[in-house]
């Protein structure tokens, strides 16, 4: 695989449906820091797919799809940095200012310890 094919966010990597996210949110382990929540379930798969849960209070939809878009590029960027094989779901917190170089790092060390906590609890809550 070369440089350019890895760099893609093809559909596979992403949770799409209502009923992932409701069941990474249920039985997912959950954290976060100042810039990001997180809930983080193993998927089974060789690969880690990511949703993204942005809310009005986020701002208007330009606001909102630029977050987004941010978000994206961000675990599209780290996709090598993060554990394989989990379901991520990411919200942005509220009121504060989020860039590409913060999402990343917050993006893969939230998600690096809830995935050490979910392998050491067997993959759910304790």
């Amino acid at each position: 695989m070369n440089a350019k094919t890895n760099q893609r966010f093809p559909p596979r990597l992403r949770i799409r449906r209502h009923a992932e996210f409701a069941r990474v949110m249920r039985e997912g382990r959950r954290g976060g820091d100042r810039r990001l929540l997180l809930w983080v379930l193993p998927n089974g798969r060789a690969y880690t797919r990511l949703g993204l849960v942005v809310g009005r209070r986020h701002g208007n939809a330009v606001a909102r799809n630029r977050l987004k878009r941010l978000l994206r590029e961000a675990f599209r960027l780290s996709r090598d940095k993060l554990p394989p094989g989990f379901d991520i779901a990411c919200a942005p917190r509220a009121g504060t200012p989020l860039d590409l170089p913060g999402a990343r790092e917050s993006l893969v060390r939230v998600t690096r310890r809830l995935a050490r906590d979910a392998h050491s609890t067997r993959g759910g809550r304790p």
